[in-house]
C-alpha cells in the first residue's frame, strides 16, 4: 500500500513537471511568434540613453545649478532642485507629445478606447510618431536606472526606485514588442500628467525660501499644486484609467482579437497597477484630510536626504503623532506631520 502511494506521488510529480515544461515551451513559442524587436531598435534606444545622460549632466552643470545659486536657494533645496527640474522638463515634453498624439492626430484612442485593438496584427508596423514616443520613454527609463544609481541623491528607497525603473522598462519594451503600442500611449498619457504636477509642486517648495526670504507666492502655488495633484490622481488614474484602459484590454481586446497573446499576463499587470493606484490614493486622501483639519500647516519637502539622515531622524519620527506615508510613494509633496508622495512607479510608474 505504501509503495502504491509512493508510485502515485512520483507519477503526479512527473505529470506536473511535464505540464510545467509544456507551458514554458508554449510561452517560448508564443513569444517567438508574436514578439518583434529588432537589434537596430535596441541600439538606437541605447544611443538615446547616452544622449539623455549627457544632456542631463550638461543641463545640471550649465543651467539648473547656476540658476539655483543665483536664486540663493537653501543648500539642501539647491542640491535637489536640478533633479526635479530635469524630470519636470522631460515629463512636460512627454505628456505634451502624448496630448498631441491623442488629440491633434487621427488616432481615436482616447475617445474610442476599443479602437486600440482594431486591425491588430502580430508584427504590425508601428507608426513613426508612436515609435518616437516609445523611444523617448524607453530610453528615459533606461537612463533613469543609471541616474538613480550614480547621479541622483541616494535615498533609503533608492533600491525600490531601481526596481521600479527595471519593471517599467521591461513593460514598455514588452508592449512595443507585442505591438500593444496603441494602448501603451494611452497608459503613458494618463500617468505622465501626475509627474508634471508633482515636480512642478516640488520646485515651488524649494523656491519658497530663497535668499533668506520667505516667498508666499511659491508657498501658495505649492499648496494648490498638492490639491490639484490629488484631484488629477483620482481623475486620471482611478477614473479614466479603468474606464478607458482596463475596459479596452480586458473586454474589447477579446472582441477584436479572440486569441490575443499574453492576455492574462498584461491584464494582470494592469490590474496590479490599478490596485497600487488605489492604495496610494488612500494615503493622499488622508494627507489632504490632515491639511483641512489643520494638522499640517505648511507643505514642505522634508524627505530624508540620504540613509544617514534618515537613521538620525527615525527615532524622532516615531515619537511624533500622525500619519507617516510609505517611502514607496516616490519623492513628492511632504507636509509637517504627514507625507504626500507619488509612486515611482508609479508617479513615474507606467506599466503597459
Amino acid at each position: 500500500m505504501q509503495s502504491t502511494a509512493v508510485l502515485l506521488q512520483c507519477v503526479a510529480l512527473r505529470f506536473l513537471c511535464c505540464l510545467s515544461t509544456e507551458r514554458i515551451c508554449l510561452s517560448r513559442r508564443t513569444w517567438a511568434e508574436n514578439a518583434h524587436l529588432r537589434w537596430g531598435e535596441v541600439l538606437l534606444c541605447g544611443l538615446c540613453v547616452l544622449a539623455w545622460t549627457v544632456l542631463r549632466r550638461a543641463a545640471a552643470r550649465r543651467v539648473f545649478r547656476p540658476f539655483g545659486e543665483w536664486c540663493k536657494l537653501q543648500p539642501k533645496d539647491a542640491a535637489k532642485m536640478p533633479e526635479s527640474a530635469w524630470k519636470l522638463l522631460f515629463y512636460t515634453i512627454s505628456w505634451s507629445y502624448g496630448c498631441y498624439l491623442l488629440f491633434f492626430t487621427d488616432y481615436p484612442f482616447f475617445y474610442d478606447p476599443p479602437s486600440v485593438f482594431y486591425d491588430w496584427k502580430k508584427g504590425m508596423d508601428v507608426p513613426t510618431d508612436i515609435a518616437i514616443a516609445y523611444l523617448l520613454q524607453c530610453s528615459f527609463y533606461w537612463h533613469s536606472i543609471y541616474a538613480t544609481a550614480y547621479m541622483d541623491t541616494w535615498r533609503k528607497d533608492s533600491i525600490v526606485m531601481l526596481l521600479h525603473h527595471v519593471v517599467a522598462l521591461t513593460l514598455i519594451a514588452f508592449s512595443y514588442a507585442f505591438r500593444y503600442h496603441n494602448v501603451g500611449i494611452l497608459v503613458l498619457f494618463l500617468h505622465d500628467i501626475n509627474d508634471v504636477q508633482l515636480e512642478f509642486t516640488k520646485l515651488n517648495v524649494y523656491f519658497k525660501h530663497r535668499g533668506g526670504v520667505y516667498h508666499r507666492l511659491n508657498d501658495i502655488i505649492s499648496n494648490i499644486g498638492c490639491l490639484t495633484f490629488s484631484v488629477s490622481w483620482f481623475w486620471f488614474r482611478l477614473y479614466w484609467f479603468p474606464l478607458k484602459v482596463l475596459y479596452a484590454t480586458c473586454y474589447s481586446s477579446l472582441q477584436s482579437v479572440p486569441n490575443i497573446p499574453f492576455y492574462f499576463f498584461f491584464n494582470a499587470l494592469l490590474l496590479v497597477l490599478t490596485l497600487m493606484n488605489i492604495y496610494w490614493f488612500l494615503y493622499i486622501v488622508l494627507f489632504v484630510a490632515k491639511v483641512l483639519m489643520g494638522q499640517v500647516h505648511e507643505v514642505n519637502d522634508v524627505r530624508e536626504y540620504d540613509v544617514e539622515d534618515s537613521k538620525k531622524t527615525t527615532a524622532a519620527k516615531k515619537k511624533e503623532s500622525g500619519l507617516q506615508l510609505p517611502s514607496a510613494l516616490k519623492e513628492g509633496c511632504v507636509g509637517r506631520g504627514g507625507d504626500l508622495d507619488s509612486t515611482s512607479g508609479l508617479g513615474e510608474g507606467k506599466m503597459l
